[in-house]
Formats: structure tokens, C-alpha cells, sequence
């Protein structure tokens, strides 16, 4: 067995951003949504989501910004954020192990349930 490591810097945040949405990308229901409203600006929004986990999980402050304002109107639902949440833990089994995997893990998940609520909340209220 191959001794996996933490993740401890910038470079290993890319390697976790660049592979989970390499796979994000290439999923049958989660790419179209993702490709649909990325477009064009993945350069942007892979640089957006490094300064988000780095400052998550390394508590480096690069990250200013609302991350859910943008998710608010995707046609999603909790089918969508399961898929994204086991992509997710995937990536970061695959490629590291440690505390700071683990809070990645936590983090994501979540992320993904408070989304999923907003987004059941204002769909329900609209």
C-alpha cells in the first residue's frame, strides 16, 4: 500500500481542484450543469475554487467572495449535491490521507448540505 500524504500546500489543493473537476467534467449529470454555466471561464473558476480550499484548509486568506450566490438558481437538487459529495470524497481518498483530507471531506460535505438547503428553501418560497 502506498503511503498517501496530507495535503499541505497550494500545489496539492490544484492537484485536489484540477482532479475532482477533471471528473466533475466528465460526469453525465453533473458536467452538462457544470459546462453549461462555467463555459469558457474554467481558468477563472478553478483559480476561484484554489484560493476558496486554501483558505479553508490551510488558512491561507486568499479567498474573498459569497460562495453561494451563484449556486442559488442551479437546477439541482439533493441527487445532485450525493454525486458531487462522492466525487468529491473520491478525489480525496485517491490522492491524500490525513487530518486536513479528512477536513476537506467534513467541509465539503458540508458545504454541499447547507447549499442543498438554501436551494430547497428558496425554491420552495419562490
Amino acid at each position: 500500500m502506498i503511503n498517501k500524504k496530507d495535503i499541505s500546500s497550494i500545489d496539492d489543493i490544484k492537484l485536489m481542484v484540477n482532479t475532482f473537476y477533471d471528473r466533475i467534467k466528465l460526469d453525465k449529470l453533473l458536467g452538462p450543469i457544470f459546462n453549461e454555466r462555467i463555459q469558457d471561464r474554467w481558468p477563472q473558476h478553478l483559480e476561484k475554487m484554489y484560493r476558496f480550499w486554501q483558505t479553508i484548509l490551510l488558512n491561507e486568506h486568499t479567498y474573498n467572495g459569497s460562495p453561494f450566490p451563484p449556486h442559488a438558481n442551479m437546477p439541482v437538487d439533493v441527487t445532485h449535491f450525493n454525486l458531487w459529495v462522492q466525487i468529491f470524497h473520491n478525489t480525496v481518498n485517491d490522492l491524500f490521507s490525513g487530518p486536513i483530507a479528512d477536513e476537506a471531506k467534513y467541509r465539503g460535505e458540508l458545504m454541499a448540505s447547507i447549499f442543498n438547503s438554501k436551494i430547497d428553501y428558496l425554491n420552495a418560497n419562490n
